[in-house]
């Protein structure tokens, strides 16, 4: 069994195999081997066109559904409450499935109302078609809002976390509500590779440095960590992350790789107005 972070009745795999950017043919490569190495979390969305891909991949794998946790997110264009419904079931049809296990709205640049918005996510859940519900790439304040008008609890936060990015502010409001952090670009587009404090530590506790950001990454208490890798090789390294455990200066040294202005993912007009990020 994999470890997983528990938030609100869900219990996520605490690393999941991320597919954005993946095409179908990269799918169908790497996917059936990442879950022959024993990913049980995946995570796709509606505008990253591959859910199908995802769904085939799951279903030819011979993996009971019930042991692999399947994220998708649910696109912008689909926000307003006439295609929400009809845009999960098409999600549906392409994971071949009868259930999602995490929902989640991608972004929050949209006209169409917040609550209007959690309650379309709320009716998925009503509807038996989804398990969890969350948000993605939510500030504090929007994330508070959404915790306030949802019937159903929201289990995670999905955002940009690497370690050159102080997100402490948005992690400690997100743990406080008993929500899970899920982190995405966690090696920050390859940066870390070529990182020389991060070389040291990995050549001191005989790790990659992807195996070292992971475990600083998901040894912080409620912390999910995205991984995602073309190279199969790679894929059984990036979940042997729980066999050793940083010591705290070293946990403290990768925090004091953060620096200003390095947030990577920031699209205008769907980005909300972020929270300090200041070291």
């Amino acid at each position: 069994m994999q470890n997983v972070v528990q938030a609100h009745g869900a219990a996520i795999p605490t690393i999941g195999y991320g597919t954005y950017g993946m095409n179908s043919q990269e799918v169908h490569r790497v996917l059936p081997a990442a879950l022959r190495a024993g990913f049980r979390h995946i995570d796709t969305a509606q505008v990253y066109g591959n859910e199908a891909e995802v769904g085939d991949c799951v279903a030819a794998s011979g993996i009971p559904r019930a042991e692999v946790f399947i994220t998708t997110k649910v696109w912008v264009s689909n926000y307003h409450p006439r295609h929400f419904g009809a845009s999960v079931d098409e999600s549906l049809h392409k994971l071949k499935t009868d259930y999602i296990d995490l929902l989640l709205l991608h972004w929050p640049g949209s006209d169409i109302p917040l609550p209007e918005q959690i309650g379309a996510l709320n009716a998925s859940v009503k509807a038996g078609k989804v398990r969890h519900i969350g948000v993605s790439n939510y500030n504090r304040e929007l994330m508070d809002d959404a915790i306030r008008l949802s019937d159903i609890p929201i289990v995670t936060n999905q955002f940009e976390y690497h370690p050159y990015l102080n997100q402490s502010l948005l992690i400690e409001s997100t743990r406080e509500a008993g929500l899970a952090v899920t982190g995405y670009c966690g090696m920050a587009v390859g940066n870390v590779l070529s990182d020389p404090v991060l070389k040291e530590m990995a050549a001191r506790y005989g790790k990659t440095i992807a195996q070292i950001v992971l475990r600083w990454l998901v040894q912080q208490d409620g912390v999910v960590a995205l991984s995602r890798t073309s190279k199969i090789e790679r894929l059984p390294e990036n979940l042997a992350v729980f066999d050793f455990e940083l010591q705290d200066e070293d946990m403290a040294a990768i925090h004091a790789r953060a620096r200003p202005n390095s947030r990577i993912v920031n699209p205008p007009g769907l980005s909300p107005q972020w929270d300090s990020t200041e070291p």
